[in-house]
């Protein structure tokens, strides 16, 4: 965006909330300014966090069993079948073999992204659905005083 672009849409924001800066609209969240009501709000529902985190530790656990093509098939702490036969493809000068390698090195390599990128899921949406609970008690704790309520003429104190 030009210099000139910025100015002029400043300009535009300016003239459509009434003038100059510094006046009754401040920044807006939601499109809710002052005075103004809407449904709007931040929401975290328990139940939703536990579910996506439930969800992610499953698909973790299937994916570390189901996922290892490099072992699979494999006795005693050996290379699975997939490496077996590419070893095999190899040792009989057909490309095939190498090619069969990279691709199960990629595959686990993918396979680990995406098993640290579930296990991240889940401890977070632990970690937010404790942490939004929290939030939820010191507030409501703050808001009723020792006191008794706050005055709603008081409320709108919380939100400058």
């Amino acid at each position: 965006m030009a210099w000139e672009e910025w100015e002029q849409a400043k300009a535009a924001v300016a003239s459509a909330s009434g003038g100059g800066g510094g006046g009754e609209t401040g920044m807006r969240l939601n499109s809710v300014g002052p005075g103004e009501s809407g449904g709007a709000d931040l929401v975290v529902r328990q139940d939703d966090l536990g579910a996506v985190g439930h969800e992610a530790f499953i698909l973790h656990g299937e994916l570390s069993k189901k996922g290892d093509i490099a072992a699979a098939g494999s006795g005693n702490g050996s290379s699975g079948s997939t490496m077996q036969a590419a070893a095999a493809l190899k040792s009989h000068h057909l490309g095939l073999g190498s090619e069969l390698e990279t691709t199960v090195e990629m595959w686990t390599s993918q396979v680990k992204h995406v098993l640290q990128a579930c296990g991240h899921i889940s401890n977070h949406l632990d970690f937010s659905k404790k942490s939004s609970q929290h939030d939820d008690d010191t507030i409501a704790a703050s808001v009723s005083g020792h006191n008794g309520p706050v005055p709603v003429s008081a409320l709108n104190d919380y939100f400058k």
